[in-house]
């Protein structure tokens, strides 16, 4: 059995979500670009989902929000059931789309890791070995000077989503927020801190490249590749899926963070278990949603610190 998550408002997450068996069904073209801006777009405000960045790989999809309302898992369904269906239409794809191993959602605790995780997911097309810098990426991305103050576009596709449906407007747009743990008068600050670590991350893979003696795909190649190929490096099999990340050098607010983890989950567990006795006065801890959401279970109510 899986472990229960904590859902509550305001948190932020990085996610990630990969394609069935590494296929490059999200090769960075104009079509999956448009799907992939424009259903985001459309899900974040259906949900009052905050998003500060994101990077589109051909295998995988990575961002990074914030979960104004606390209904994450609602709106992970949402977008990644409009995102499989148009996909299939737009590369006459057969079968499931997203791989069958569970969403990574990472919840951040720290600024350190929010500056870390943003230029991970930045990093990510250059520490695959695509392109030298970032910003050459041609998929569905958010540079750093857009961090906080840009709005992505895109227009309604023409594949699979019906325009006689209001759910689905002529013209999406995305403004980009910044994270709640970054103040409007340090955003500057905070674009130079995720530069800064944006630059250490792509010498890094420029060092391993140069090491291993390969040498970087380029955009255009990568916007060529057969979309129904699949990626051939080589992945480690059953890595860590972390619950949490609070940044480098934090291990104050790491033992904190694991200790509430903990602490969630015998709360949770102990309740589950009364309830499945069939006690159904049971209070789970706050922050659970599956029991809230679909059993109608009493849950705590959230104390936050002012």
């Amino acid at each position: 059995m899986s472990q229960p998550r904590e859902i509550v408002p305001g948190a932020t997450y990085m996610i990630t979500r990969r394609v069935l068996r590494r296929h490059l069904l999200f090769r960075p073209d104009a079509a999956i670009t448009q799907l992939l801006v424009y259903t985001l777009a459309v899900s974040t405000r259906r949900f009052g989902i905050q998003v500060h960045a994101l990077c589109a790989m051909s295998t995988h999809l990575h961002l990074i929000v914030t979960d104004t309302k606390g209904v994450l898992p609602r709106f992970l369904h949402f977008f990644h059931r409009i995102v499989a269906l148009g996909t299939k239409v737009l590369r006459t794809w057969e079968g499931p789309v997203w791989d069958h191993e569970a969403t990574s959602v990472v919840q951040l605790l720290t600024r350190a890791a929010v500056v870390e995780k943003i230029a991970y997911v930045l990093a990510n097309p250059v520490a695959a070995g695509l392109v030298r810098h970032a910003r050459q990426w041609p998929g569905a991305k958010v540079d750093v000077d857009e961090l906080g103050r840009g709005v992505l576009r895109a227009a309604r596709p023409s594949a699979y989503l019906d325009p006689e449906n209001p759910q689905w407007p002529e013209e999406a747009t995305l403004p980009l927020a910044l994270p709640p743990v970054i103040e409007q008068d340090s955003a500057e600050g905070f674009r130079q801190q995720v530069a800064a670590e944006l630059d250490r991350q792509e010498a890094q893979a420029h060092a391993e490249m140069e090491r291993q003696r390969h040498h970087f795909l380029g955009a255009d190649q990568a916007s060529k590749i057969s979309p129904y190929e699949r990626a051939t490096s080589l992945e480690a099999l059953r890595k860590r899926n972390p619950t949490f990340a609070v940044g480098r050098g934090q291990g104050d607010a790491w033992r904190i963070a694991a200790a509430a983890v903990r602490a969630f989950r015998a709360s949770y567990r102990a309740a589950l278990e009364r309830w499945r006795a069939g006690v159904r006065s049971v209070v789970f801890p706050a922050g659970t949603w599956w029991m809230r959401a679909f059993h109608g279970a009493s849950v705590t109510d959230l104390v936050l610190e002012v």
